[in-house]
Parts: C-alpha cells; structure tokens; sequence
C-alpha cells in the first residue's frame, strides 16, 4: 500500500485496509505479495478447458482458493457449503504449492459441479421453476 507511510502499520493495527478486507475479517493476500498470483503456466489441463469454455482469461474467482488442510488431510474450502472437501486419498500431491493450488481450484470445480454436491439436493428441494 504505497499510500501508508508507518513502517509498523501492520504491527499497531489489524492491517484490513480496503472495504473487502474490513468485510470478510481477513487480508486478500494477493494484494501484498505477487508470489500468491497463480502462476498460469501450471494451470492443469481441465482448468485451461474450463477457462476457454467459460470465455474467461484469468481464473477469477478462483484466485484465492488454496490447498489447505483438514484434520491433516489435505483438502480445499468450500464457500458454497461453508466446510472443507477431502482430497481423494489416493491422490499424489506434487511438491510445488502452486501445483497443489491448481489441483485444489480443479477439485472444487469438479465437485460443485458433481450430483454428491449438497447444492443439489437443496437445489432440488427448493427450485421454484
């Protein structure tokens, strides 16, 4: 933030500048440090498809999601259902973050868009048309 002039602003404050930081409690990481930028040369072969599909150039939405971990299992945060989604068990992990946060971004995209989503079911109760 090129504005602050305090070298210690993010040691006596909580550091949420903007209005979207202020909303959802937390920083937006890549505004801080471009290494957390997808690094588009190691988007899987699925996102590169969805993205071409989809008529987007940059993942969007998708930016912040991350491989993370739950109850030491590695797994990726789900907003729609508010929890976390196991990775398969048998997937082998690559070493590189940036390789498991393009596997993370797939793996969520392909279980929202799968029937054992929980979206369906409420979909299906609830639809009005």
């Amino acid at each position: 933030m090129a504005d602050i002039k305090d070298i210690d602003h993010y040691l006596n404050t909580d550091g949420l500048d903007s209005d979207r930081e202020k909303d959802i409690g937390q920083h937006i990481g890549y505004r801080y440090d471009v290494n957390l930028l997808p690094d588009y040369d190691r988007l899987t072969p699925f996102l590169r498809e969805y993205l071409e599909k989809m008529g987007w150039s940059d993942l969007n939405w998708l930016e912040d999601v991350h491989m993370g971990y739950e109850e030491g299992r590695p797994a990726v945060f789900d907003r729609n259902i508010n929890g976390w989604v196991t990775v398969p068990a048998d997937l082998d992990l690559p070493d590189s973050q940036q390789d498991r946060d393009m596997i993370a971004r797939e793996l969520l995209i392909r279980f929202q868009m799968s029937l054992r989503h929980p979206m369906v079911e409420l979909n299906a109760a609830y639809r009005k048309f």
